[in-house]
C-alpha cells in the first residue's frame, strides 16, 4: 500500500497521526529500529488477519476523507514504519 501522506487531507493526517500514537503505544516504544519494523511488520499482520476474518477487504482505490478504522491503523503502521529508523523527539 503506496501512501502519499502529503497528499492526503488534513483530517486524514489526524487520524492517521491519533493511529500511530495508538499503535507506538501498543509495541511499547524503545526497541531498535531493526526490532521496531519487525514489530511493526508483525502488528499489521496481526491486523489484516482479524480484518480479513471479518470480511475486510482493502479497497482498490482509498477514498481516504471516509477511510475506515482498519485502513487508517495500516496507514499508520505505514508511517511509523517510514520512520522507524529515526531518533524518538523528546517531548
Amino acid at each position: 500500500m503506496a501512501i502519499s501522506f502529503g497528499a492526503l487531507p488534513v483530517g486524514v493526517l489526524a487520524a492517521v497521526d491519533q493511529h500511530a500514537a495508538a499503535v507506538r503505544d501498543i509495541l511499547a516504544v524503545g526497541a531498535p529500529a531493526a526490532a521496531a519494523a519487525v514489530l511493526l511488520a508483525g502488528y499489521a499482520k496481526g491486523v489484516l488477519d482479524e480484518a480479513a476474518a471479518v470480511g475486510w477487504r482493502l479497497p482498490p482505490v482509498v477514498e481516504w476523507p471516509t477511510a475506515d478504522w482498519t485502513t487508517l491503523r495500516l496507514a499508520a503502521v505505514c508511517a511509523l514504519a517510514r520512520n522507524a529508523d529515526e531518533p524518538a523527539m523528546e517531548a
